[in-house]
């Protein structure tokens, strides 16, 4: 039944996550067709062969890979968060929670655990609320 359950969580993070990219995005082949264009066409880089140097070009390729490198870290962190959340979210199946909703302080057990773009919510008496609107959590109901 883990198994099961560590399978779905997966998927729905995977099929609901992460799945946008910006249109700004500029990919390593461009930013390499760029920098080759830049090297062969000085003037493109707005002044005279002597003005930049070849450690400029690498140096910009080392930052460039940094932040994609960091891009993907991020993306991977984001990840596993939502699995962790998942996972917190089914173990509080059948349990008695305190919820404020911003409004009111509202008690109940959680019935069942729904995802929105891969993060859970809970069900409390038919109305869903985010994990953060829980203030204490108690035993399994009965």
């Amino acid at each position: 039944m883990a198994n099961e359950i560590t399978s779905a969580a997966a998927g729905i993070a995977d099929t609901t996550a992460l799945t946008t990219t910006k249109s700004s995005d500029i990919s390593m082949d461009d930013f390499l067709k760029i920098l080759a264009a830049s090297m062969s066409n000085p003037s493109i880089s707005g002044g005279d062969s002597s003005s930049s140097s070849g450690t400029d070009y690498i140096s910009q390729l080392v930052q460039f890979t940094t932040l994609e490198q960091l891009n993907e870290l991020s993306e991977t962190l984001t990840t596993s968060v939502m699995l962790q959340q998942q996972q917190q979210a089914f173990g509080l199946i059948n349990k008695e929670v305190t919820l404020n909703d911003g409004t009111q302080t509202i008690t109940g057990t959680i019935d069942k655990v729904r995802f929105s773009n891969g993060y859970a919510t809970i069900v409390v008496a038919g109305n869903e609320y985010s994990m953060s609107a829980i203030q204490e959590i108690g035993g399994e109901t009965q």
